[in-house]
């Protein structure tokens, strides 16, 4: 028999799974970037002086470092990114977003805000969605880098 613990996980990954994959459908076909490149701008959006180092970014995506560096190539050639050095240590160098890519961003959550708007709208009140709030606080209260106020 499954637990309500475990019923509540799967549903909050379906429902997780099943909004991404709307947005990328969206996202790919309206501004030409996928899901995990739109959290790269917002992490680095939302970042100190707009910039993170790529094991932090890396922490912050839960990937590595590596696949932060192959998922920022080309977005460095679209103009979205740029590298930059450590004054200090030149061996240490970070991810900046450009402001072509907080043009980018700004385009992109636009999109993410209707769809978030229609995800909720006539299934939930506005006090329920605070209970929700408050449950995905206390689910998450240590996230890295979080994206949320």
């Amino acid at each position: 028999m499954t637990t309500i613990e475990t019923t509540n996980a799967l549903r909050l990954l379906q429902a997780a799974d099943e909004f991404c994959a709307g947005l990328g459908g969206e996202f790919s076909a309206v501004h030409g970037i996928s899901v995990n490149e739109f959290l790269m701008l917002l992490h680095l959006d939302r970042a100190a002086s707009n910039r993170l180092p790529r094991v932090d970014l890396g922490k912050r995506m839960h990937v590595s470092a590596s696949t932060i560096t192959r998922m920022a190539a080309p977005m460095e050639k679209t103009g979205l990114l740029a590298k930059e050095s450590d004054a200090r240590d030149a061996r240490l160098s970070f991810v900046v977003i450009t402001q072509t890519g907080k043009q980018k961003l700004s385009e992109v959550f636009a999109t993410f805000e209707k769809r978030a708007q229609y995800l909720f709208d006539d299934r939930c009140s506005t006090e329920e969605l605070e209970q929700l709030s408050a449950l995905l606080r206390r689910i998450a209260p240590k996230a890295l880098g979080t994206l949320t106020a």
